[in-house]
């Protein structure tokens, strides 16, 4: 048994993770791609402005976007008090915290590396080592963190300074081994530098090499051997055991969350309605109804709707559905955060089987969590989801079936980029009148330098943030309905969307239509309403349903 931070139990039992076998898609390891980046952090704000990126004091210490990336995933999913997460839908959330974590571990070794080289020929060399980083502090001062070039007047200053340092040096009034020392403070770290260069090319390499993978299609599994245990204590592979366990319970949840005109979170916006409102009339005169409620109803429902992907004809067809009752709260367009389900009847981060019957038969008006009977598709490799919504309500003699339709569409194209190789124009030596293209290091000079002064702060990473800086994600968070865009300009995507409506519909009013027969309800009118509406959702127009045109 283990507690979450919020006293919700779990028991996970004896299972050992197994790094790169989450069974992620081609959109999870799109996503997971940006924990091996190593371009501005600001891109975090392409496929969302509302990601914030948090300066630090120091820009010598600002991490670039995988690093600051791997960071954010780490803190907002799998700290043990962290906000609840909506659910990703058409990926695994689990791929991208394995490549986040992935990626970190292959940064760890690069840094322990550039730490001893750190306390070699920087912590033995110290004024010499302060001196250089000052100089390159300067500089990024003066040009601007992501600007690599300071200008004529700054590279004069700062040439300018290098001289008067070194002069300084040379001219020291030292003699015998302290003059030796004094000599060497200013060549050592060029040395110490150097062979950094080396490791964090060999290291960038490997970085991109992942990021292509990824987005190619290649081997993409992410290794994370530290999230095996290796003893009871290792506290370490205890953490990032249970934050993923915890992460495929919440991941499952039976709630969801209603944001206003931004609709379903997790499964985009409400784009068409169509509803059967009619009359509960006995069919034989003289004799009442037999007793039912919503919930039978509901059930009915859902459990025709499991039939979808079958048909008379051998086509291709639905593919196979996902049904569920869902529990849906109202949070409100500008919520920051949303809430775990509470009460006796919670179990874990979903709501028990009779408590979702309850919601479902008394808690049709006023305030209160509501009932929908949801079918989803998870089309074009989780691209696109396309997901349909049935309440089922009773007023005093009135039943109401309400068909409702979301869609949420594709990521961002950003997800999709691909490394692009570093090059620079030189003149040809053969045909000097042309330019060609070189390719250059992967790692500039300033950037070893960078990577050298974060390296002996990972372990600290807390510190590391305050001054490097940090970046945050849009809330209420989740890995898929954040960085979503529309699908209304893909041709395939919006039939696909609009051919969904109609089968839903009948399905539901025809199991809806058996259950009241049975308890002897007079259906003509209710026929009559889904006929209408039949002939209507033929040619759905897709709308801002949540908007109202007020």
């Amino acid at each position: 048994m283990a507690l979450d931070a919020a006293g919700l139990e779990f028991d996970f039992g004896a299972q050992v993770p197994l790094a790169g076998m989450s069974g992620g898609t081609g959109l999870g390891h799109a996503i997971a791609s940006v924990a091996y980046r190593d371009t501005a952090p600001e891109e975090i704000k392409k496929p969302n402005d509302a990601a914030t990126v948090k300066k630090g004091r120091f820009s010598l210490l600002e991490p670039d976007l995988g690093e600051a990336w791997t960071r954010a995933v780490e803190t907002r999913m799998l700290a043990g008090d962290r906000k609840p997460l909506i659910q990703s839908f058409g990926l695994e959330p689990g791929v991208v915290v394995e490549h986040a974590l992935n990626a970190k571990r292959i940064r760890r070794q690069r840094d322990r590396q550039l730490t001893a080289i750190m306390v070699a020929f920087g912590l033995l060399f110290l004024p010499g080592v302060a001196i250089w980083l000052g100089l390159f502090q300067l500089r990024r001062t003066i040009a601007g963190s992501q600007d690599r070039r300071a200008g004529v007047l700054g590279m004069l200053v700062l040439g300018l300074l290098a001289v008067l340092i070194a002069v300084a040096v040379i001219r020291a009034p030292l003699d015998g081994v302290l003059r030796i020392y004094v000599w060497s403070m200013l060549p050592a770290p060029v040395i110490g530098w150097f062979l950094a260069q080396q490791i964090c090319e060999r290291t960038a390499r490997n970085l991109r090499t992942h990021w292509s993978n990824l987005l190619g299609g290649g081997d993409a599994g992410a290794r994370i051997p530290e999230a095996v245990q290796q003893n009871p204590n290792d506290a370490e592979a205890e953490r990032i055991r249970l934050g993923l366990a915890k992460l495929a319970a919440e991941q499952g949840s039976n709630m969801t969350y209603y944001a206003g005109p931004k609709g379903i979170l997790g499964m985009g916006v409400r784009w068409g309605s169509w509803q059967l409102a009619e009359e509960l009339r006995p069919r034989d005169p003289g004799r009442e109804i037999d007793p039912f409620r919503s919930w039978d109803v509901a059930r009915a429902i859902g459990d025709q709707l499991r039939l979808l992907e079958r048909g008379p004809l051998h086509t291709g067809g639905f593919t196979k559905p996902s049904i569920t009752h869902w529990v849906v709260r109202h949070v409100g367009e500008g919520a920051g955060e949303v809430s775990r389900p509470e009460g006796p009847n919670a179990d874990g981060y979903s709501f028990s089987n009779i408590e979702v019957q309850r919601i479902c038969n008394e808690q049709q008006y006023d305030k209160g969590d509501r009932h929908y009977v949801g079918v989803q598709f998870v089309l074009w490799e989780g691209e696109l989801v396309v997901t349909m919504m049935i309440s089922v309500t009773v007023l005093h003699h009135t039943l109401r079936i309400e068909v409702t339709g979301y869609t949420l569409g594709p990521v961002d194209g950003f997800f999709r980029e691909k490394p692009a190789d570093k090059t620079r124009e030189v003149r040809d030596p053969i045909r000097p009148w042309k330019k060609v293209k070189r390719p250059r290091p992967l790692v500039e000079v300033s950037e070893v330098v960078r990577l050298a002064a974060r390296a002996p702060l990972t372990w600290f990473p807390k510190r590391l943030d305050a001054w490097g800086g940090t970046i945050a994600f849009p809330e209420p968070f989740g890995l898929r309905h954040v960085w979503a865009t529309t699908p209304w300009k893909h041709r395939f995507m919006v039939d696909d969307v609009l051919r969904t409506a109609t089968p839903v519909l009948r399905v539901a009013h025809a199991a809806a239509f058996k259950v009241l027969a049975e308890n002897g309800v007079d259906t003509s009118a209710f026929d009559s309403r889904s006929q209408a509406l039949g002939g209507a959702v033929q040619a759905p127009s897709p709308t801002k349903a949540d908007e109202y045109n007020m």
